[in-house]
């Protein structure tokens, strides 16, 4: 496994602490979502984990319904379990969450115990482990006690499931601090929190990095390229190999409005004044803060990934590019 020069245990080194805890977490961390389903070849699944590990990503994060369909992004990873990484695992941080539908039925959402717990063990069966490192709750569960949700994730901590407790689309700062707390009070740390977080979508600074930091969680940011706005790829319309452009579930062809292309233009000449692709300037804005430990990047093929691991090597923002950016984005 490659190392980047810039290795530090610390903030702005590639790999950092995560919260308060004994964890560290490399900057950039690899999601296996759509990418990893049915639609996309095995070959191609494997050479991009090979190349994150080779940049030092030792952090893949799943959720069970990732596919598609249902589950074929964790069935997919169980075979590259198997040929690749087992040997790695004492290498690896392997995390996946429930709480979206995952099967029909009353007990197959939300955030009951009994939902958590049998979807970790299907999970774990897809992924052919004894164990994942990280356990999410995938969003908040209204009609459910937060006392049984994070009842249910201290006893998975207990039972041995994992060996670490998330949180994830928790954005009501009190809701979050209240889980944290509750979650503690079993005797069980949250470790981290997983909200969207981007150039583009600034929800977590309701006060949530400030609850985050407060309690000694982690944070690590889905979608800092806000779903391959900030990638570069649309400065001049629509590629047909792109996630609008093949695959537009969770990227709308008419969500790439004019003004937002026009956003990401001028975005784009700030980053090539500083030395940076577009995505590089953004996840280095993401990971600019030291409430985030990392930000997580989907990837379809190995050179996204080997260019994204350098947005940890760029410039430190001025003051001035900072206010430059709020100025386009905002």
């Amino acid at each position: 496994m490659y190392i980047p020069d810039e290795h530090r245990y610390e903030h702005g080194g590639f790999y950092r602490r995560c919260g308060r805890s004994g964890i560290l977490l490399p900057a950039v961390s690899l999601g296996l979502w759509h990418n990893f389903g049915a639609i996309t070849p095995f070959e191609q699944q494997q050479n991009v984990l090979r190349a994150a590990f080779d940049c030092g990503i030792t952090h893949f994060n799943l959720a069970n319904n990732y596919g598609p369909p249902y589950g074929e992004a964790e069935a997919n990873f169980g075979r590259h379990m198997d040929r690749d990484w087992r040997p790695y695992r004492d290498e690896l941080i392997i995390s996946t969450k429930a709480g979206y539908d995952m099967w029909p039925g009353p007990y197959g959402d939300h955030g009951s115990r009994k939902y958590l717990v049998a979807s970790l063990d299907q999970s774990l069966k897809r992924m052919h482990l004894d164990y994942v490192d990280i356990f999410y709750h995938h969003r908040p569960d209204p009609d459910t006690p937060i006392e049984e949700t994070m009842g249910a994730l201290d006893y998975i901590v207990r039972s041995g499931r994992a060996l670490y407790a998330g949180i994830s689309n928790y954005y009501d700062p009190k809701q979050a601090e209240t889980a944290i707390k509750t979650l503690r009070a079993l005797g069980t740390p949250m470790l981290i929190h997983q909200p969207s977080y981007s150039i583009f979508n600034r929800r977590v600074e309701n006060g949530l990095l400030d609850t985050l930091e407060t309690e000694g969680v982690g944070c690590i940011a889905f979608a800092p390229l806000a779903s391959g706005l900030l990638a570069g790829r649309y400065l001049d319309g629509i590629p047909s190999d792109s996630r609008a452009g093949h695959d537009p579930r969770y990227l709308k062809p008419d969500s790439i409005t004019e003004d937002k292309v026009d956003k990401t233009r001028r975005l784009n000449e700030l980053a090539q004044k500083r030395g940076q692709t577009l995505a590089q300037m953004s996840l280095k804005w993401v990971l600019r803060t030291p409430a985030v430990t990392s930000a997580l990047i989907g990837a379809s093929r190995p050179e996204q990934v080997k260019e994204n691991v350098k947005a940890v090597d760029g410039p430190d923002f001025t003051d001035e590019e900072l206010k430059l950016i709020d100025g386009i984005s905002l």
